[in-house]
């Protein structure tokens, strides 16, 4: 086996592995996107520029978000309340771009799942196909249960420091051994 593969990769993933993938998870709230005391939503300074930058890079992306475990028995229908709720209040001339995550939309099951407990970046390490994990998001308590579990953990927001992994860093860690 090459030594860019990890040993815990499952069989089939290995090709993917092998040539390199990447998927960026994010937090919503106050990662992307802001609700303002009016109760509008809309992106970040910069958020829209760099999901675009990522989707042009072929990066996949989703989401690790807490809503409410009674929005629906599926990540599918907790997704779909929390687009409605977003898309409900959301201003600006760009949509918030729900195609990109497709259904990497990770939800907590029961509230005993809400961040930081750790089970919904299991449930996307899981599912990732051996490609490395980031995971981005404005807090340090979210960003170290995340790292505690072998992402790159990324903190937005700080200051002196761009306000989100550059994309080039996110290719060039797809390739590296893990």
């Amino acid at each position: 086996m090459p030594s860019n593969l990890s040993h815990d990769v499952p069989g089939g993933a290995r090709t993917e592995a092998a040539r390199g993938c990447a998927i960026v998870y994010f937090d919503l709230g106050e990662t992307l996107v802001h609700t303002t005391e009016d109760g509008s939503t809309g992106y970040l300074p910069g958020a829209a520029a760099y999901l675009r930058e990522l989707r042009e890079r072929h990066i996949s992306v989703g989401l690790i978000t807490n809503v409410p475990s009674s929005w629906g028995e599926t990540d599918a229908e907790r997704a779909a309340a929390l687009k409605k709720e977003v898309d409900g209040s959301w201003k600006g001339s760009v949509p918030f771009a729900w195609k990109d995550f497709g259904d990497r939309i990770l939800t907590p099951r029961t509230e005993a799942e809400r961040k930081p407990a750790p089970v919904l970046w299991e449930r996307a390490r899981a599912e990732a196909n051996g490609c490395r994990l980031v995971y981005q998001a404005e807090t340090a308590e979210e960003t170290d249960v995340a790292a505690s579990l072998g992402y790159v953990a990324y903190r937005t927001g700080q200051p002196f420091r761009p306000a989100y992994l550059p994309a080039r860093v996110i290719e060039m860690l797809a390739h590296r051994p893990r």
